[in-house]
C-alpha cells in the first residue's frame, strides 16, 4: 500500500461513526473523524431510545459513565381516535435485565460522549466541515476524502454520514431511497420535573416509559407518534411518510399534526405544566431490509443509517443498536484488512460476513415484509382506532337499559368492517411479523 495520511477516515460522528472511530483507534490505527456539525450530535436527532446490548459489547461499563436519561421499564402502545384512546401498558422485571434493557437518550450529549471516547482512544476530530467528495485512485478504489480545500487520504474510509446519503449516492453509486422508504420525523422536548414524570407514568425513581401511538396522531395517515421520558424532560414527536409530508393537498401538514397531537386528550395532561425547550426535525429510513444498499466497496465501508439500518415495527423502533453494531463491525473489518495489506472489496468482505451473521441483517431479513404491509394498511391508521373506540364504548358504557351479551354487542361493530377483510389484514400482518 502507498503511504496514506491516516489508516482510517470516518465520515460522520453519529453512533456508527463514533463507535467505528473508537474501535479502530483502540486497535492502534490512526483515525480521523470528519463531522460536518459544529460538534458531535449537533445535527442528530432520535425519538429516542437505545437498546443496550450492542453498546455493551463496545463499552462494558457504559451505564456508569454515558449520559443516559432513564432506563425504560414501561412499554406503552396507544391507539388514538379523534377523542378516544386505548393504551396497553406493559412492565416487567425482564425489561430491566442487563443485556435486555434500554435507555432513553438525548443525542447531543450522548453523541458528544461517544466522540470523547473515540478521542480518548486516539482518534482525531475535525468538526464543522462537510466532506464534499470521496477521493478515488486510478483503479477506482476509495482512498480518502476531500473536505473544503483539503484532500486527506486513508487506507479505508468508513462512510457514516447519516440518513441523507449524499456521498453514498454521488461517489459510490448507491441508489437514492424511494419516497415510500423514507419518513420525516419531528420532535419537541419539554422540561418537566423528575418527580412529575415518575408520578404521571407510575415509574420508580430513575425509570421511565416509552410510548408509541397510532391513529389520530397523524390524522389517519401512515405514520405514528412517540414519547420518551428523559430525566427531567419528555421527548414527544411523530413520524409521517415523505409522501404525506410532500402532499400539498393534505389538509394536515406535519407541523400541524404535531400541534394537534399535543392537544389530544391522551397527551395534553402529560404535558401540563411542561416547558417547550427544543424543536427538531429529521428524515427517517423506514424501508427495512429492502432499502439496504451495497455497503462494501474497494477502500470503503458504509455503516449506520447510510446503510439503511433502521427498523420500525409499529410496537418497536430500532436504529441506534444497529448503528453501534455496524460501526464496530466495519472498524474491525477495516483493521483486519489494513493489517493484511488488502483493502479491496474482497479484502474488506469480512464486514459483510459479520453483518450477515449478526442480528443486524438477520432481524432486517426476518421482518422484511413488514414495511410494505404497514404502508398498505390504511385501516390501521384511520378505521381501527374508530372500531376500537366503538368496541370499548359498548363494553364500558352503562346507561340503565338492559344489556345484550357482550359478544352480541361487539359483533355488529366488527361485521360492518367485514369479518373476512379484517381476518385477512390481521393474518397478513401477523405473518409478516
Amino acid at each position: 500500500m502507498s503511504e496514506s495520511d491516516f489508516d482510517v477516515i470516518v465520515v460522520g460522528s453519529g453512533c456508527a461513526g463514533a463507535v467505528a472511530a473508537y474501535t479502530a483507534a483502540s486497535a492502534g490505527k490512526s483515525v480521523l473523524v470528519v463531522e460536518r456539525g459544529n460538534f458531535a450530535g449537533a445535527k442528530n436527532m432520535t425519538g429516542g431510545r437505545i437498546y443496550s446490548h450492542s453498546l455493551k459489547k463496545v463499552f462494558p461499563d457504559f451505564e456508569h459513565e454515558a449520559p443516559l436519561e432513564r432506563k425504560i421499564t414501561h412499554e406503552r402502545i396507544s391507539m388514538l381516535g379523534a377523542r378516544s384512546n386505548m393504551t396497553i401498558d406493559f412492565t416487567s422485571d425482564e425489561l430491566a435485565e442487563e443485556g435486555k434493557d434500554s435507555y432513553a437518550v438525548l443525542r447531543a450529549p450522548f453523541d458528544q460522549w461517544l466522540a470523547s471516547k473515540a478521542e480518548d482512544a486516539g482518534a482525531e476530530y475535525i468538526c464543522g466541515i462537510a466532506v464534499e467528495e470521496l477521493l478515488k485512485d486510478e483503479t477506482g478504489k476509495v482512498c480518502g476524502v476531500r473536505a473544503a480545500e483539503d484532500e486527506i487520504t486513508a487506507e479505508v474510509t468508513i462512510l457514516a454520514e447519516g440518513v441523507n446519503t449524499l456521498l453514498a449516492e454521488k461517489c459510490l453509486g448507491n441508489p437514492r431511497p424511494k419516497a415510500s422508504q423514507m419518513a420525516v420525523g419531528i420532535k419537541q422536548v419539554f422540561e418537566l420535573p423528575a418527580e412529575r414524570i415518575e408520578d404521571r407514568f407510575l415509574c420508580p425513581e430513575g425509570e421511565g416509559a416509552a410510548m408509541l401511538f397510532v391513529g389520530d396522531c397523524t390524522h389517519g395517515s401512515v405514520g405514528g407518534g412517540f414519547l420518551y421520558t428523559n430525566r427531567d424532560s419528555i421527548s414527544l414527536g411523530l413520524v409521517a411518510t415523505i409522501s404525506t409530508a410532500a402532499d400539498a393537498s393534505n389538509p394536515y401538514p406535519v407541523y400541524q399534526m404535531l400541534e394537534d397531537f399535543k392537544q389530544h386528550p391522551a397527551v395534553a395532561p402529560i404535558l401540563c405544566g411542561a416547558k417547550l425547550v427544543e424543536h427538531s426535525g429529521h428524515m427517517v429510513p423506514e424501508g427495512g431490509y429492502d432499502m439496504v444498499p451495497k455497503y462494501v466497496f474497494d477502500g470503503c465501508l458504509v455503516a449506520g443509517e447510510t446503510a439503511g439500518l433502521c427498523m420500525n415495527m409499529g410496537y418497536q423502533v430500532r436504529g441506534m443498536d444497529f448503528a453501534v453494531a455496524s460501526g464496530r463491525m466495519a472498524a474491525e473489518a477495516a483493521v483486519v484488512a489494513i493489517d493484511k495489506g488488502d483493502v479491496s472489496e474482497e479484502g474488506l468482505a469480512s464486514y459483510k460476513i459479520k453483518m450477515e451473521d449478526s442480528f443486524v441483517i438477520q432481524d432486517l431479513k426476518t421482518f422484511s415484509k413488514w414495511p410494505h404491509v404497514m404502508e398498505q394498511w390504511d385501516s390501521m391508521f384511520n378505521d381501527y382506532p374508530v372500531m376500537v373506540k366503538e368496541i370499548f364504548n359498548t363494553m364500558f358504557s352503562v346507561d340503565g337499559r338492559s344489556q345484550k351479551p357482550l359478544m352480541k354487542r361487539m359483533m355488529p361493530i366488527v361485521k360492518k368492517r367485514g369479518l373476512l377483510k379484517l381476518a385477512g389484514e390481521v393474518r397478513k400482518a401477523v405473518k409478516s411479523l
